[in-house]
């Protein structure tokens, strides 16, 4: 009998499961687009899709191609700002992160139950959907457990499997617009009372969708040549991920089919208008394989900073422990157990909760670049952002499409009409969270590093001589 064996040959995650890896941590494929096109239809969704690269992922990018190379340390962005910052905005860095990713991480199994109950809406239904949201976090702890190169290499396949439907979908998308010339849908979808607020939608959900890169840095200790292959794996995952964005809306379009009510899910029917059932069934998969997918890479990701902060006496030392793959087992274990006791909670209307946190912790890895470059114009940087006056512009469309995050969302409110929530601002809410992080410092951090350092002065003192005769 044949066996297969699905072990890694090597022991460091190369260029291409990095690329991988950063696709699911980002995007994830074309799911998630849909509240963009039915909020503003192919023409702005497309123009948003191609300009926000530009102002949003390629500074990002660029940032993390010289912090990473010039830095490969475990716990990434939480080691840069605390080296070029200090502990304290160290410490604030991954709170922010972390927090975000309460908001964030809920999703992605939600994504997962959706496209399943696609196949078979009684699979999904009542506790069911808890039980499948809950089997998502339990695998992807098993899966991160046996590394960072498995995770990796596996994202390479998971993305060639979600892609595939999508590569038929463009294809016979334009060759429909080709041999039928159908009338093309370039405007907003028909104008409603709710207008407004679907662009604003489709704005914030742009901004989500393609934000995440910086989350790749973490595992710079279990990745190869990271010097070398930081900045090619954000530059070439921003263009790829904005090419899997811009394309199926382009073959849709050239299709004619509508953009109204295009809602989450609706990717299956847009496939099943241009080749039946077959179709619509892989996209469907697709979507089933991208929860997986996108929750286990960044699980991947924020697994690495409790043990980076206990490292440096922010935590305790327990989440330092690893297994025989160098996991660090504890901290999977404790951010798994996190997120599932987070999944009932409706996090899928806190995307602006999720933007804001996560943005501010953003603009503090854009400071600590600046703060470097400073403080440490020696160290060696084989990959440089550019000059000084260009390292500094970086930061300035990134910082501008955060106020506008905020801005958008002031009237958002966390619950809806008659609800206990209905009059909780949700920038507000997210103001309030990131303010727990300085008293989370000087409570908890603060003390375990005094203690530790106490510690280490005790026994790095000399013993007594004894005294003479």
């Amino acid at each position: 009998m044949m066996r297969f064996h699905f072990t890694p040959s090597h022991s460091k995650l190369l260029l291409l499961p990095l690329v991988a890896a950063t696709f699911f941590m980002v995007s994830g494929g074309p799911y998630g687009l849909e509240d963009i096109l039915g909020g503003a239809g192919f023409g702005l969704s497309i123009v948003a899709l191609v300009v926000l690269p530009f102002i949003w992922s390629l500074p990002t990018a660029l940032m993390i191609g010289e912090l990473a190379a010039a830095i490969p340390a475990e716990g990434g962005f939480y080691v840069w700002v605390r080296r070029g910052l200090g502990p304290f905005w160290g410490y604030q860095e991954s709170w922010l992160s972390l927090s975000a990713s309460i908001f964030d991480m809920a999703l992605y199994p939600s994504i997962f139950v959706l496209y399943l109950g696609m196949f078979r809406p009684a699979l999904t239904a009542g506790s069911r959907s808890y039980l499948w949201s809950l089997a998502v976090v339990i695998l992807c702890c098993a899966w991160n457990l046996r590394g960072a190169p498995r995770v990796g290499d596996d994202s390479v396949w998971m993305s060639a499997l979600l892609l595939a439907p999508f590569a038929v979908f463009i294809v016979l998308g334009f060759w429909r617009g080709i041999t039928l010339h159908p009338a093309m849908h370039w405007g907003p979808p028909a104008a409603g009372p709710d207008s407004t607020s679907s662009l604003t939608t489709a704005f914030l959900v742009a901004l989500w969708n393609y934000m995440g890169w910086d989350n790749a840095s973490t595992v710079a200790r279990e990745v190869d040549n990271p010097q070398r292959n930081y900045p090619r794996a954000m530059v070439g995952a921003a263009a790829f991920t904005a090419a899997v964005y811009i394309l199926p809306l382009l073959a849709m379009a050239f299709a004619g089919l509508s953009p109204d009510g295009f809602t989450t899910g609706s990717w299956a029917i847009a496939g099943g208008a241009i080749c039946g059932s077959l179709l619509s069934a892989a996209i469907v998969a697709g979507g089933v394989i991208c929860g997986v997918g996108m929750f286990n890479a960044l699980m991947m990701s924020y697994a690495r900073l409790p043990i980076a902060m206990a490292s440096d006496g922010m935590l305790p030392r327990v989440f330092e422990r690893r297994n025989r793959r160098n996991v660090p087992w504890v901290s999977v274990l404790f951010c798994g157990l996190g997120w599932a006791l987070a999944l009932k909670l409706p996090f899928e209307k806190l995307i602006s909760i999720d933007l804001i946190l996560y943005g501010s912790s953003l603009i503090l890895e854009f400071l600590a670049l600046i703060a470097l470059r400073l403080r440490e114009p020696q160290l060696p940087r084989p990959f440089r952002a550019g000059s000084f006056p260009f390292a500094c512009a970086l930061a300035v469309g990134p910082a501008i499409l955060i106020a506008c995050a905020l801005f958008f969302s002031r009237s958002e409110k966390l619950g809806d009409p008659g609800t206990a929530l209905a009059n909780v601002s949700s920038p507000g809410f997210a103001l309030l969270i990131a303010l727990l992080g300085p008293l989370l410092y000087w409570f908890t951090a603060r003390p375990i590093a005094r203690r530790r350092a106490l510690a280490a002065a005790v026994t790095a003192e000399p013993a007594p001589e004894p005294a003479a005769e």
